[in-house]
């Protein structure tokens, strides 16, 4: 998850590192990057350089990104850039059923300090991680058409947001993509304490009671680490990738199971 640090105050950072290099420098390095042809193709993940870029180029159409994520691939880059395409050794990955839930955030959730929904508010969930502040960082690598290419997947039923409510005031979230069985983090945001572990915490726990074995972090930070995240070769999660990944795929809406609570799983 190159894009998700869980913020944990209001008005705290709520997205991870902006892109490490810009078109320029990536075709300065040594070994080859990729230009992606017309066509929804992407060269093998194990071409990709040691920092996880594989290619430059292409668009952000559904039918790409939907292979992309399929292949252990997703977008990363600056505005302005062309589309840089990544996949990191190692991979960064969360069990579902190995989630760490510390005591303080336990009484959060149990409390019902928030009011946490699926699918509700997906544009607000993705504008505001773009919004959210990131010390020392300018800018955002949720672009204009970031924005556009993962609504359209929402409308498709392939992308996810998580809401933290207060009221009817939207105060936390997060959002991602899925595939059959898998789910590839992206971004998450927080305005009120903890307001985005909590949205975890439930997102995390409902994949588990629906057999979703892995969260693709992409890559490490500390507060996933603490979730019980951890790195996996690429190899393996290519392989574990394609067990998760069965044609056909049909997108839907998801919604929480009516007898759901995420203390109770």
């Amino acid at each position: 998850m190159p894009r998700w640090a869980l913020g944990s105050q209001a008005g705290g950072p709520a997205t991870g590192p902006a892109p490490r290099r810009s078109h320029e420098q990536a075709t300065r390095q040594a070994m080859p990057v990729y230009a992606l042809p017309d066509e929804p193709a992407f060269p093998h993940p194990s071409l990709a350089e040691p920092d996880g870029l594989l290619g430059i180029g292409g668009d952000l159409s559904i039918d790409r990104l939907l292979l992309a994520y399929a292949m252990g691939i997703f977008p990363w880059y600056s505005a302005g850039d062309p589309v840089l395409w990544f996949s990191p050794d190692p991979r960064f990955v969360l069990p579902t059923d190995a989630l760490h839930v510390g005591r303080s955030l336990r009484k959060r959730v149990r409390r019902g300090d928030y009011r946490i929904t699926l699918d509700q508010a997906f544009d607000q969930v993705i504008r505001a991680c773009r919004s959210a502040p990131r010390p020392g960082q300018d800018g955002t690598w949720i672009t204009d058409d970031m924005v556009t290419a993962y609504t359209d997947l929402f409308e498709a039923g392939f992308a996810h947001s998580v809401e933290a409510w207060q009221g009817e005031t939207l105060v936390g979230g997060l959002y991602g993509v899925s595939l059959g069985r898998s789910f590839s983090g992206e971004s998450m945001f927080a305005r009120a304490p903890d307001a985005s572990k909590v949205a975890f915490v439930w997102l995390v726990r409902q994949l588990a009671r629906w057999e979703l074995p892995l969260v693709d972090c992409q890559m490490e930070t500390p507060h996933l680490a603490r979730f019980g995240g951890r790195p996996m070769p690429r190899a393996d999660y290519l392989a574990a990738l394609r067990d998760l990944i069965v044609p056909p795929l049909h997108g839907r809406r998801w919604s929480f199971d009516p007898d759901f609570h995420p203390l109770d799983a």
